[in-house]
């Protein structure tokens, strides 16, 4: 690339217009790629410092931070640290959506999230918290959720001393969008030290699920983040317990119905089924209370692998604890696995009852009356004559000795048509699971 040479440019009208085609080229994903392998990177996190170009320098880094692959670079820039000041030292209630916007992809990446977190000696999560408590930035708040989605225990340890803050805003805060980025924050912190039975009984946490659980909900996303933080609370023992009481599965069912077509709603609730099995003291409530595992068998050949995958590792362990949901679980696979194979068998069944002739009249079973042409007698007369001189057609021996240049042995057994052998019919019943189970798209029915 050419143009590379010329960034940085002491001409900044020059600089800006280069700048502005490489904006324009970077919606190309291969001229991304391009712009990182030839080391721009860099040179356009230093030119964020420079007034005239800091916002096209930032759009065109937003570009950039958009692949997956490419985000790990930020991580040998500055760039981490220059957002969080500029985050940080914002005297405006609403910050640039160019800074934001790239923060907001850069957290998404391990690297880049321990670098915005270790801001200012590892004060930077702290900051962001408190900035966006202030100002109810919802923004921010999808920052620190991208931040609490990584594994690394260092990251998620910083997150205990919030779990009390998160847990009451659920409860008493009404803005849904920031309610939806504390609800997948606290979904996110899968930390086995944090006492999810006790932050459940101080603020009422149960009660509040079930109110969020509504199949008519107009807010689809924080409906799927609180299946989510059902999804996490499951992971403990106890809370599994409490919320099995609660009638959270039935809710859930009901859920189902109503998000069918959702697959990540549909995922996350199986996900749910699934800790809820895992566990002794709620596998049985699941298993013989309610109709859960019907409705993961009808999931088995859904069209999302995940969802597949999910109900499978539950049906197992269902299979493993109930020998009557065993046993249906066995045929219900046996049927996904051959579907084509019967449906075949029942193709055939219903064309040899189409196929068979109807008997007419006093007809034999192969609709032919012998009697149709008359007397026998008359009938083999038909193709006798008697000439003037007496002579008699040719009988048949005869006839056949002529073109054949042998006799014809008319004692021979004759070509009868075989008797039909009596065929067990297959009897195979295709129906669901159960009638009264959702009927999904791509589910076998």
């Amino acid at each position: 690339m050419k143009v590379a040479r010329l960034i940085p440019c002491p001409q900044a009208d020059l600089l800006n217009i280069i700048l502005r085609l490489l904006l324009n080229l970077s919606f190309d994903r291969d001229i991304r790629a391009q712009i990182i392998r030839i080391g721009l990177l860099p040179k356009l996190v230093d030119l964020i410092d420079d007034e005239n170009q800091r916002l096209i320098c930032l759009c065109l880094l937003y570009h950039l931070s958009m692949d997956d692959r490419t985000k790990g670079y930020f991580t040998y820039t500055k760039c981490n640290q220059q957002l969080m000041k500029m985050i940080i030292d914002c005297k405006e209630e609403r910050l640039e959506p160019e800074v934001i916007a790239l923060a907001i992809n850069l957290a998404l990446n391990p690297g880049c999230a321990e670098q915005l977190c270790d801001y200012k000696h590892g004060k930077g999560l702290k900051l962001l918290m408190k900035r966006a408590y202030k100002y109810k930035d919802s923004l921010i708040m999808k920052m620190i959720r991208n931040i609490s989605s990584h594994a690394s225990p260092d990251i998620k340890s910083q997150f205990i001393s919030y779990v009390g803050p998160l847990g009451e805003t659920l409860v008493t805060e009404k803005d849904e969008v920031f309610l939806t980025e504390v609800v997948g924050t606290l979904a996110n912190l899968t930390i086995p030290d944090i006492d999810y039975q006790a932050l459940m009984d101080e603020y009422g946490l149960v009660e509040w699920i079930k109110s969020k659980l509504k199949p008519n909900s107009a807010d689809v996303e924080l409906t799927l983040n609180v299946v989510v933080l059902v999804g996490t609370l499951c992971a403990d023992d106890a809370c599994a317990e409490v919320l099995a009481k609660s009638d959270i599965i039935q809710i859930l069912i009901e859920l189902l119905h109503a998000q069918q077509e959702d697959d990540e709603i549909v995922l996350q609730i199986c996900y749910v089924f699934y800790q809820l099995c895992f566990h002794k003291s709620t596998r049985n409530v699941i298993i013989k209370k309610t109709e859960a595992p019907a409705y993961l068998i009808d999931l088995m050949q859904d069209k999302n692998k995940e969802v597949r995958r999910v109900c499978d590792m539950t049906l197992e362990i269902i299979s493993e604890c109930d020998p009557d949901w065993a046993s249906r679980i066995k045929l219900a696979r046996f049927r996904n696995h051959n579907q084509t194979w019967l449906e075949t068998i029942e193709g055939q069944q219903v064309s040899y009852e189409d196929d068979e002739p109807t008997p007419i009249n006093n007809t034999g079973p192969y609709g032919f009356d012998p009697m149709a042409f008359g007397d026998q007698d008359d009938y083999l007369d038909q193709f006798g004559y008697n000439d003037a001189d007496g002579r008699e057609s040719p009988d048949m021996n005869h006839w056949n000795s002529i073109n054949s240049g042998g006799e014809m042995d008319i004692d021979s057994k004759p070509f009868l048509k075989p008797e039909p052998t009596n065929t067990n019919n297959r009897n195979t019943n295709r129906s669901g699971t159960n009638n009264t189970i959702m009927k999904r798209r791509g589910v076998y029915e």
